[in-house]
């Protein structure tokens, strides 16, 4: 196993090399680092003196990709993307354009992001999956077409729906809690419970229905039909042979999904004014400031990579079967 790890983590290489030169190529062929420069500096300030002054503060004064008055490797090391590129496989991300430290602000902001994510995510789970074992349980039912009908519906609406319609009937109608806002320590738990709910909410019809497809699939074995003729009952069967079974699908999804909980949720986090991860990237796009962006999406491509990895090794823990070569 260990050298199938450290073979997937040479794979890596290449792919975040990729994607930050992917992520460098789109922004700055939407925006040039004179137009960078004109939108900080404002309408008032923007003199050539300036523009330049503003690029060589912030490196931006150098070629794009290949710079064709140096000599030799230079040529490709005394650029833009190679000095903000190579720093960044070591977890340096420089500064914002407004000379905070990147790295600091990732991890201030974790903590929020930290707090919204991980109960949606164990909540979430949870709910999904025992909706869908008492949907198997009553399958070819009235209970089972009206609770599938359900899932379809909640998942044909749009996050934004559940957000707005959360904070005006909870928050404007009902006063139950702060409709935004966050506050640090144990008082955070109050600005916390309505987005938490609504993102457990707004899950839980594409995540039930495809649960209740992978429960449903495993109920039709011949393993389950054997343990029906030896006298388990309905329950037994579904809890003891057909939920341990169908952890393998489950995985793919759930373990993929956990190093993602730290990058946060845009749009949850934007609406309800929480300072995580998801709305300081939302606000770099904004304000295009590409070294928040990069160090975002190269943060984003590793724990994905991560999760990719932890995905193939919790394949062993759940089935001894598989072997990972």
């Amino acid at each position: 196993m260990f050298a199938y790890i450290v073979r997937r983590l040479l794979y890596a290489l290449p792919i975040l090399i990729g994607v930050n030169l992917i992520t460098f190529a789109l922004f700055f062929v939407v925006n040039s680092p004179d137009d960078m420069a004109r939108m900080h500096l404002g309408v008032k300030r923007v003199t050539p003196e300036a523009i330049e002054r503003w690029k060589a503060e912030r490196g931006y004064d150098r070629p794009l990709f290949v710079n064709t008055h140096a000599d030799g490797t230079q040529k490709l090391t005394d650029t833009i993307f190679f000095d903000n590129s190579l720093r960044m496989f070591a977890f340096d991300f420089g500064r914002a354009d407004d000379g905070r430290d990147i790295a600091q602000e990732i991890r201030d902001r974790m903590r929020p992001s930290l707090a919204i994510a991980l109960p949606t995510f164990v909540l979430g789970l949870f709910v999904s999956v025992s909706f869908a074992l008492m949907l198997v349980f009553f399958r070819a039912s009235y209970l089972d077409f009206w609770g599938v009908v359900l899932c379809v519906a909640m998942m044909s609406i749009s996050s934004l729906f559940y957000i707005i319609g959360g904070q005006w009937l909870v928050s404007k109608v009902w006063a139950l809690v702060p409709i935004s806002g966050y506050a640090p320590g144990l008082d955070a738990a109050r600005f916390l419970v309505l987005p938490v709910l609504i993102s457990i909410v707004a899950g839980i019809g594409a995540n039930a229905r495809w649960y209740r497809t992978i429960f449903l699939e495993e109920i039709s074995k011949d393993y389950v039909r054997t343990a029906r003729a030896k006298g388990l009952s309905e329950l037994a069967v579904l809890f003891r042979h057909v939920l341990k079974n169908a952890m393998i699908p489950i995985l793919t999804g759930v373990v993929v999904v956990i190093p993602l909980l730290f990058m946060g949720s845009l749009i949850v986090e934007s609406f309800f004014g929480i300072p995580g991860l998801g709305s300081y990237t939302i606000d770099a796009i904004n304000a295009q400031d590409f070294a928040v962006v990069r160090a975002m999406v190269f943060i984003g491509s590793v724990l994905y990579i991560v999760g990719l990895l932890l995905t193939d090794i919790s394949y062993t823990l759940v089935d001894p079967r598989v072997r990972l070569e």
